[in-house]
């Protein structure tokens, strides 16, 4: 299960996506996305931090995706918002450790079954893009969209 704070990261950059260029303001998104406020400027500069958006100070401020809708995978968020994504510390493609109780990866029950499940997890989460999630999202009418201030980005 993802964290709340992954959640609000989603929709955030489903957000952004959708504004493209223009960008939002931190309190439209709030709004929009019924997310607290303070909780997402923390999102927001993790994500920042992490070079998928953009911000600009000011009345006239707001931010903006830095990347391409495109080349965002929900894996890439995931990882950056919650960290390693693997159910096992030896799974980890990011964080790999051995596990402390046991004496063989090869012969590990556990990791044997979790191995498949977690590979075809992370397929779809790094082949899964916010363009796409923004496009499913528009197909089904699941939308709640609240008009905002748009605001041009330099």
């Amino acid at each position: 299960m993802i964290s709340q704070r992954a959640r609000y990261a989603y929709k955030a950059l489903i957000v952004l996506a959708r504004a493209g260029s223009a960008g939002m303001q931190i309190r439209d998104i709030a709004e929009q996305e019924q997310i607290p406020r303070k909780f997402l400027e923390q999102i927001l500069l993790s994500m920042k931090a992490g070079g998928l958006i953009t911000s600009r100070r000011g009345r006239e401020g707001g931010y903006a995706l830095l990347k391409d809708a495109k080349s965002i995978s929900l894996g890439s968020v995931l990882r950056m918002i919650d960290g390693p994504i693997a159910p096992l510390p030896c799974l980890s493609k990011t964080a790999y450790r051995k596990c402390d109780d046991c004496p063989s990866e090869e012969l590990c029950g556990v990791r044997a079954g979790f191995a498949e499940a977690y590979e075809a997890s992370l397929r779809v989460l790094e082949a899964t893009t916010i363009a796409q999630a923004v496009k499913a999202a528009e197909g089904k009418k699941q939308s709640r969209r609240i008009p905002a201030k748009r605001v041009r980005l330099a």
